[in-house]
């Protein structure tokens, strides 16, 4: 008879000792897929935040006011100029705000000189400049030149989530043939070669 006694209490220690094993793999798994919840909803504002600043650089770089005011690409702007808000909850409440900031610049300009260009094209014959074969050999008179010019500029949106305080910034370069005018007002030259 004692020796039943003693195996029942052993049998009551390995019970114990297999329940707190699996309490421990319990609340490990529930860790494990609790980071991993976290992580995907962190990657999901991160995708959110990126969707935003591309979307609004494709907006930007899709009109002209890019090279023809810098300052104030969009015609109604969210929360000041050069701004864009979205909202990706669909709550009525803008939670990305994106902002092109600094300005977009032009990085550098080349001149396009007249012999350079296809005629055939509805853009490079709005840059040709008619020569007056009358006034060749005068000062001030045919320079070779066109009326536009290859331009390189940066436009970068910083987008900023209000609700997860995902933040991103994207920077995207644009090659754009711009007027000579606006090479003037914005357009650094290229380096010499």
């Amino acid at each position: 008879m004692g020796k039943l006694n003693h195996q029942a209490g052993m049998a009551l220690v390995v019970g114990l000792i297999m329940l707190a094993l699996m309490t421990i793999m319990a609340v490990a798994s529930f860790n494990i897929g609790k980071v991993s919840m976290e992580i995907i909803g962190n990657m999901q504002q991160r995708s959110e935040v990126l969707t935003a600043a591309n979307s609004t650089i494709q907006e930007a770089i899709s009109t002209r006011r890019i090279v023809d005011a810098p300052g104030a690409v969009f015609l109604t702007p969210c929360a000041g100029a050069n701004t864009r808000c979205f909202d990706t909850n669909g709550d009525g409440t803008n939670d990305i705000t994106v902002a092109l900031t600094p300005n977009p610049a032009c990085i550098q300009s080349q001149n396009i000189p007249n012999s350079t260009l296809n005629f055939t094209t509805i853009g490079d014959s709005e840059c040709t400049v008619q020569v007056d074969q009358t006034q060749f050999g005068i000062a001030g008179g045919a320079s070779g030149g066109s009326l536009c010019a290859n331009s390189l500029w940066e436009v970068r949106a910083r987008a900023s989530d209000a609700v997860t305080n995902a933040n991103m910034t994207v920077v995207e370069g644009i090659a754009v043939l711009v007027g000579i005018n606006n090479v003037a007002s914005f357009c650094p030259p290229a380096p010499s070669t």
